[in-house]
């Protein structure tokens, strides 16, 4: 909280790592509970559950736990990390749950975690088929398919150069009002700063779409998101919604 202060944070999601694919050890939703609980005013704790949870059963297992995670202060659920196709029947189940449980998804894709192919059709069969769930992209896979000229490749990466037109996140922002962005993490940071024009173009066409985030993960670690907001130089209104409005909306934070 002391590097909220410093960088005018006023709150933070904190996210749970639970997929073995996800981290090299885990991060439990029980753990994050506990640590945010004596400071929910500013931390603010989010579940994650792991599709391949057979135990639980499906579907109603999942939504039973998400319920008990609710009533336990996790205002969405991820970072979802998980080690499969993101429209895989089990993970349809899960998003499905989540849903009607009303916690928004903040989902990480690249070519291992919840996997998909150019013009992002498996995340587009979801949305289809969960229009009540909010999903929230992050990650390479998810970043690099702002540039209509993505390869497989470079759904695992950092791409470079300037964005073409035609990317996946346009045309399904368009189409599917349940779908947002994350800004965080190197891969936000650089789907920014490849093509400085069209981010800013981007950022205020989205500005209803869009999450300021960091993926703050170490100390003394960078968050290059800090200057490119000043450097891209937003009308004070864009950045209102994407730095706080969105969030304060989507996850019922007063």
């Amino acid at each position: 909280m002391a590097w909220m202060d410093a960088h005018d944070i006023a709150k933070a999601v904190v996210l749970p790592l639970i997929s073995p694919e996800s981290w090299f050890y885990p991060i439990t939703t029980s753990w994050v509970l506990e640590q945010t609980k004596p400071h929910r005013d500013r931390l603010i704790p989010f579940c994650a559950i792991a599709p391949r949870s057979v135990n639980l059963g499906g579907y109603k297992g999942f939504i039973d736990l998400l319920h008990r995670y609710g009533d336990a202060g996790a205002k969405g659920m991820g970072e979802h990390k998980w080690g499969g196709a993101i429209d895989d029947p089990r993970d349809l189940e899960l998003l499905r749950a989540c849903g009607d449980a009303k916690l928004p998804v903040l989902f990480h894709m690249d070519n291992i975690r919840n996997t998909d192919h150019p013009g992002l059709p498996g995340l587009e069969n979801v949305l289809r088929q969960l229009p009540n769930t909010i999903l929230i992209g992050h990650a390479p896979g998810w970043w690099a398919s702002i540039s209509g000229n993505v390869t497989q490749q470079e759904m695992g990466g950092y791409p470079h150069g300037p964005v073409t037109p035609g990317g996946a996140i346009d045309r399904l922002m368009d189409k599917y009002s349940n779908l947002y962005g994350d800004l965080s993490a190197g891969s936000g940071a650089n789907a920014l700063s490849r093509d400085m024009d069209f981010a800013k173009k981007f950022l205020i066409r989205r500005a209803d779409r869009l999450l300021f985030g960091t993926d703050y993960l170490a100390r003394q670690q960078a968050v290059p998101q800090f200057a490119l907001f000043d450097q891209l130089d937003l009308p004070p209104a864009v950045r209102k919604k994407i730095e706080r409005g969105n969030a304060t909306r989507l996850l019922q934070l007063d």
